[in-house]
């Protein structure tokens, strides 16, 4: 059986490595875009292919954690995308800054540091993943994305206000949500 647009996750998730070469012929162009939006300051186009390397491992290696229908993948896949761009970006500047300060000592992230900083991609996911879908759809293209108000606007039918109102109460309830994980002892 071959992965198509209505089988792909479930074969993501049972490892089926066609599903994998299905997801980066359909999602290349996208994660690529997302990635280069936020790394094209670097000049670095290595950079950019490892970032995209990792993002279609992560998927493979994180596909569990995904509930949803397609039109979710593409979002949870645009909201690791940039996780993951944001975090190489961070470590080519900590080491630009690290190698014109002291050329010859370049200083990797410990790996406590790289797992604290997943765990902490995984919990806003989870609960960026809790709102509405509404909520989330403004969500991810306000803060993953980038778009600004006028155009999450249009794209959702709802006017700025509304939106503003959206992510103002949005971030309140991501707050509390956040708060309240952190005292149940499930965020480090």
């Amino acid at each position: 059986m071959k992965s198509n647009e209505k089988n792909f996750i479930k074969r993501l998730k049972r490892q089926k490595e066609d599903a994998l070469e299905y997801v980066v012929d359909q999602y290349l162009s996208l994660v690529k875009g997302v990635i280069y939006k936020v790394l094209a300051p670097l000049q670095q186009d290595y950079i950019v292919d490892e970032c995209i390397n990792d993002v279609f491992l992560s998927i493979w290696d994180n596909i569990e954690q995904f509930k949803g229908g397609t039109d979710d993948f593409r979002k949870w896949l645009c909201v690791i995308a940039k996780f993951k761009a944001f975090d190489y970006y961070r470590r080519a500047v900590k080491k630009r800054e690290v190698s014109s300060e002291h050329p010859d000592l370049l200083i990797d992230p410990s790996v406590e540091e790289v797992v604290i900083q997943l765990e902490n991609q995984e919990e806003l996911v989870k609960l960026i993943n809790t709102l509405d879908a509404i909520d989330r759809k403004i969500f991810i293209m306000r803060f993953f994305i980038g778009m600004n108000t006028k155009d999450i606007a249009m794209q959702v039918g709802l006017t700025g206000a509304a939106v503003d109102n959206r992510i103002y109460r949005g971030k309140k309830k991501l707050q509390q949500q956040a708060i309240e994980l952190k005292l149940g002892g499930n965020l480090t």
